[in-house]
């Protein structure tokens, strides 16, 4: 992909003190673009946005997704071209504890980030993300296509299944005669190096060997679609430069890793412990009574594939190679931004 694109176009990233949102950042931010975050203070200690030095390159806006007047002060003083939201409460076990919270969020939150692009003028790219759990999962074999019912289980799955109904009503009410270019794109599990979250497998393992203990595995059965984070994220950079340039690519989009990256948890810690070495194990520490989670899940993304001729640059084996690599560089002290940098420049071919 060709980031000059974004050489001095305003772009408006939420949630970007997450983990997701931070690598988002840092290859804006790389691109020449001027960027604008708005998000709540990042969620964990240690968090990838402090690491990554971002601060003096962009304008950081802390606030609450819900605050719809704060944000859209936010929204005004940045006068974006492009708008990329990525603010959700992200985690499945998380939301059964705090439902309300996570609907107030997922839900409201689109709503307002959409209140404001409809109340200003500046806007021609708009970017939603979601997940590959807003489908309504039958189990199957098969990869779901963008056409399949909307219809999460869980609280956070189900809010992300409002979301995308939030943003086709926004489009058809609000947007199409304007001609502003909407997408939202249903991305799989990501990995990488500089996530920080709880109840997510990788950062448990590197939490496991910062402790010099086994690595506990809840579902290791449980098969789900892996990729670098820098799989979605040049995915989602691409569909919003080509709709900002050609409104006939808006649309739904799924996300993912080929089939031969669709793994169970236990395969996927399997080769955690093969990269990082040094004696890494894993035991199966399911638990009787723990909260719904699917056991199977993946999508088909022949639609990406066939619109933007995509196709994944690095395959599992390679991201947990990279995601190791910069695990190490950090508890050893390293420079993140100079890992990061790295791995954008690796990933891109540049």
């Amino acid at each position: 992909m060709d980031l000059s694109f974004y050489k001095g176009k305003k772009v408006f990233v939420t949630g970007h003190t997450g983990f997701k949102g931070t690598w988002l950042c840092r290859i804006l931010v790389n691109a020449g673009a001027i960027v604008t975050g708005y998000s709540l203070e990042a969620p964990t200690e240690p968090n990838l946005f402090a690491l990554a030095e971002l601060d003096d390159k962009m304008t950081s806006v802390i606030g609450d997704i819900r605050d719809l007047e704060t944000l859209n002060a936010a929204f005004d003083a940045a006068q974006p071209e492009i708008v990329l939201h990525l603010a959700a409460q992200p985690i499945v076990r998380d939301s059964y504890k705090n439902p309300k919270y996570t609907y107030e969020t997922n839900v409201m939150g689109t709503v307002n980030i959409l209140e404001c692009v409809r109340l200003n003028n500046c806007v021609k790219s708009v970017l939603n993300v979601t997940t590959d759990k807003v489908y309504h999962n039958n189990e199957w074999c098969w990869g779901y296509r963008e056409d399949e019912p909307l219809d999460g289980f869980d609280p956070y799955s189900n809010s992300k299944s409002c979301s995308e109904l939030v943003t086709h009503s926004y489009i058809n009410s609000f947007f199409s005669e304007r001609k502003i270019a909407v997408s939202t794109a249903r991305a799989g599990n990501v990995i990488g190096g500089g996530d920080f979250a709880n109840d997510r497998i990788i950062p448990d393992c590197v939490r496991a060997m910062k402790a010099g203990k086994v690595i506990g595995v809840r579902n290791p059965y449980s098969t789900r679609p892996y990729q670098h984070v820098l799989e979605p994220l040049a995915m989602y950079l691409t569909i919003a430069q080509k709709q900002y340039e050609d409104r006939r690519y808006a649309g739904f989009y799924n996300v993912g890793p080929d089939d031969c990256d669709c793994v169970t948890t236990g395969e996927l810690v399997d080769l955690f412990c093969k990269h990082w070495g040094e004696g890494a194990a894993w035991e199966n520490q399911a638990e009787a009574n723990a909260p719904h989670e699917a056991n199977f899940l993946k999508l088909d993304c022949s639609k990406i594939k066939s619109t933007f001729g995509w196709k994944p640059r690095w395959h599992i084996e390679e991201c947990m190679e990279v995601t190791c690599r910069f695990s190490k560089v950090w508890l050893s002290g390293g420079s993140i931004p100079a890992e990061m940098d790295r791995e954008i420049k690796e990933f891109l071919g540049a």
